[in-house]
C-alpha cells in the first residue's frame, strides 16, 4: 500500500471512530490486555479490516469483487447498509433494506454524469425500516467515474458523509492497483508477442528445408525432427500462462537445438549441466530460449553475416561453436548461465542494446528478457552479461525459487 493511502487510512480510523460515537454504535469492549488508547484501537481495527477487504478489489469492480469486499467496507463505516454499483446496475446490496436496492442507479445518476458526491433522503414508506439517509461517493479512476459507493443511516450525518470519502478513495486506490495490474499484463502480454515476433522466418525456413534433407536418405531422422519441430513450436506459441518453469524453458532450448543440429551439425557443441532440484523453478515464459538463440545467432550464422563494423569479430563461415548451458542450485535461488565462444561484441554497443538504443534487429531478446526479469523480481534481477570483442559472450541469471504470484504452468 502506498504512503498516501496508508496516511488517508489513518485519517479513516479517527473518522470512523467519531462516526461510531455520534451514530450511536457501542465500540468494542477494552480488554485489560489490550495496549493503546481507543483512537489506536479504531486504527488498528481500520488497518485490519482494510487489508480483509482490498484482495477482492484488486480484480476490478465486478460483481464478485464487489459482492466479496462489501461486508468489509460496511463495517468500515459501521453503517447499517452500503452498496456498490457499477454505471448501469447495482452490484451487491449488504446489509438492511434491500428494497432500497432498485432505487439506487436512479438517485446516483446525476453523480455518475458530474462525478460529485450526493446525498438524499431514501424516501422509505416501511415505518420499520431504519434506511432514512444516504450519502453517494463515486469510484473514479483515471478521471473516469467507474462506479459509486452508497452507504445508508438513519440520520443525516457530516461525519458519516466524509468517512463515505475516504473509503471510497481507498476503493479508488485498489482499482488504480487493478488497472496497473491489467496494464502489466497486456505489456507483458505485448513483449512476449515481440519475442515470438522474432523466431526468425529464416530459422523456419531453414528448419524445414533440413528436414526435408533427410525424407530420402534417413526418413526416421526426418521424423524426429519433424515432431521436434512441432513441440518446439506448439510451446513459443502457447496462449496461457505468464511463466512457466525451468524444466519446460529447458526441454524447448533442446528441442531447438536438435533443429539447429539439423543444419550445422557437428559445427555446433553443446554442453548442459543441471541440477535436478532446479527443475520446477518458475520464471517468465520465454526467458531463456531468447539468450541461447541470441548465442547461436552471434556464433554460428554471425560466423558469416556478422560484419567487423557491427562490433564484432568475423569468424571463418565452418568454424565451430561451443555453448554451454548451466542451471544450478544457489541456495534461495537458481542461478544459470549460458555461455558461448562466439564473436561476442563489444561492451558499449551491448549497454547501448539494453538501454534500447541497438536499433531495431539488434539485441531485442536481450533488451526484453532483461526488462522482464526487473520487472518481476526487481532490479536487482537483471540479467549479468560479460562480453568482448572475439571473446564470445557469457550471460547470468539469477531466480528466485520462491515468489509471491510466480507459478510456472
Amino acid at each position: 500500500m502506498t504512503g498516501a493511502g496508508i496516511a488517508a487510512l489513518a485519517v479513516l480510523a479517527l473518522l470512523l471512530f467519531g462516526t461510531g460515537f455520534l451514530l450511536g454504535r457501542t465500540a468494542r469492549p477494552v480488554r485489560t490486555s489490550d495496549v493503546g488508547t481507543p483512537v489506536e484501537h479504531a486504527t488498528f481495527e481500520t488497518l485490519h479490516t482494510a487489508s480483509l477487504a482490498a484482495p477482492p478489489l484488486r480484480a476490478g469492480l465486478t460483481e464478485e469483487s464487489a459482492r466479496r469486499s462489501a461486508r468489509g467496507l460496511r463495517s468500515l463505516l459501521g453503517t447499517d447498509a452500503l452498496c456498490l454499483t457499477d454505471r448501469d446496475r447495482v452490484l451487491v446490496w449488504d446489509g438492511e433494506g434491500e428494497h432500497h436496492g432498485k432505487d439506487v442507479m436512479h438517485h446516483v445518476r446525476g453523480l455518475l454524469a458530474s462525478g460529485r458526491d450526493t446525498a438524499f433522503h431514501s424516501d422509505c414508506g416501511d415505518l420499520d425500516c431504519p434506511l432514512r439517509w444516504a450519502v453517494a461517493v463515486p469510484l473514479t479512476v483515471d478521471h473516469r467515474v467507474l462506479g459509486t459507493l452508497v452507504a445508508y443511516a438513519p440520520r443525516e450525518s457530516a461525519v458519516l458523509a466524509r468517512a463515505a470519502g475516504e473509503v471510497a478513495r481507498w476503493v479508488c486506490v485498489q482499482l488504480e492497483l487493478a488497472e496497473l495490474d491489467r496494464s502489466r499484463t497486456q505489456l507483458i502480454e505485448a513483449e512476449i508477442k515481440a519475442l515470438r515476433a522474432q523466431i526468425s522466418p529464416h530459422f523456419i525456413f531453414n528448419s524445414l528445408a533440413a528436414i526435408a534433407s533427410f525424407v530420402r536418405t534417413d526418413p526416421e531422422r526426418a521424423r524426429e525432427l519433424l515432431l521436434e519441430f512441432a513441440d518446439f513450436t506448439r510451446y513459443s506459441f502457447r496462449r496461457h500462462g505468464e511463466f512457466t518453469t525451468l524444466a519446460d524453458e529447458l526441454h524447448s532450448i533442446d528441442q531447438y537445438l536438435a533443429l539447429v543440429r539439423a543444419r550445422f551439425g557437428e559445427r555446433l557443441s553443446v554442453t548442459l549441466q543441471v541440477a535436478p532440484e532446479v527443475l520446477p523453478v518458475a520464471l517468465p515464459f520465454l526467458c531463456l530460449q531468447p539468450l541461447v538463440e541470441n548465442a547461436v545467432k552471434h556464433g554460428l550464422e554471425g560466423a558469416v553475416t556478422l560484419p567487423r563494423s557491427s562490433g564484432g569479430l568475423e569468424r571463418p563461415g565452418d568454424a565451430p561453436i561451443r555453448i554451454t548451458i548451466s542451471a544450478l542450485d544457489a541456495g534461495a535461488e537458481a542461478e544459470v548461465v549460458i555461455e558461448d565462444d562466439g564473436t561476442g561484441m563489444e561492451p558499449e554497443r551491448l549497454r547501448k542494446v539494453l538501454r534500447g538504443e541497438g536499433g531495431a534487429s539488434s539485441g531485442i531478446g536481450l533488451l526484453n528478457v532483461d526488462e522482464r526479469l526487473r520487472q518481476v523480481y526487481g532490479d536487482e534481477y537483471g540479467l549479468v552479461i560479460e562480453t568482448g570483442v572475439g571473446a564470445g559472450m557469457k550471460i547470468t541469471l539469477r531466480l528466485p525459487k520462491y515468489r509471491a504470484g510466480v507459478h510456472g504452468s
